[in-house]
């Protein structure tokens, strides 16, 4: 549907109690006269401890499947997608007023460009917000860019795969994300601005929730050989993909 939004969210048991606060923020979001949102939430799993917490609401849609992580369960959400626009967001995470309207201003003003990502501030289990140091100015992003920056910091990019804003036929194109354990949203990212150019709003867009149970505050997320073989074939990916020619969005369309 042109004028539909699709927000995505990967969700597993643990975070399941947090989805009524992403939902809220949901409902919160103004968007440009004719346009909506779907909501497809789709479980790591087959449990009977997430559905309680999804809200009866026809703009939302939930399915469940075999577990295999967030890469696995978002893009099997994929197959319920039916925005031209596709918006990420965890299950424990939150949208800041204004940020679907945002996001998407970003890609129609900016025909050429394939996604976009904005200002991210961590939240804190007390309620107070930390933000990232390093963001780039609001605007395009050029190719390539974002990979360079990731390779020279200790591979932390200038910005948060968890606010990613793109266009459903490049996702699709790109296989949706990385069959990766961890960092599958990263290797998304990489990939896009392998391809295209993108776009960063400096308006805060997301709290990022940070909380004991959250997956990338185990320690398995940071045993050093698999986040080295991790980083090697996100690395490699977008190697390639940065050797072709690219993407180009027919805007007519």
């Amino acid at each position: 549907m042109p004028n539909l939004i699709t927000i995505i969210t990967a969700v597993h048991a643990p975070g399941a109690e947090y989805l009524p606060d992403a939902y809220k923020s949901l409902r919160e979001q103004e968007l440009p006269d004719g346009w909506d949102w779907q909501w497809v939430v789709q479980e790591d799993g087959e449990t009977d401890a997430v559905r309680p917490y999804v809200p009866d609401d026809a703009r939302v849609s939930f399915g469940q499947g075999r577990a295999g992580r967030a890469a696995m369960a978002r893009t099997m959400g994929l197959a319920r997608a039916e925005g031209a626009y596709v918006k990420v967001l965890d299950a424990d995470d939150m949208l800041t007023p204004g940020a679907l309207a945002r996001d998407l201003r970003a890609l129609m003003d900016h025909p050429d460009l394939g996604w976009a990502t904005c200002r991210a501030l961590d939240l804190l289990p007390d309620g107070s917000t930390v933000g990232f140091e390093g963001d780039p100015p609001q605007g395009p992003i050029a190719r390539g860019a974002v990979l360079e920056f990731w390779r020279s910091n200790d591979h932390r990019a200038q910005v948060h795969p968890a606010t990613l804003f793109v266009r459903r036929d490049l996702l699709l194109a790109l296989g949706g994300w990385m069959a990766l354990p961890a960092s599958e949203d990263t290797g998304l990212l990489m990939a896009l601005n392998a391809v295209s150019r993108g776009w960063f709003t400096a308006e805060t867009g997301l709290l990022y929730r940070k909380w004991p149970g959250q997956v990338t505050s185990q320690s398995a997320h940071t045993d050093e050989a698999e986040r080295a073989a991790r980083f090697a074939v996100v690395e490699a990916r977008a190697r390639v993909l940065a050797a072709m020619d690219g993407w180009r969005h027919d805007a007519r369309r």
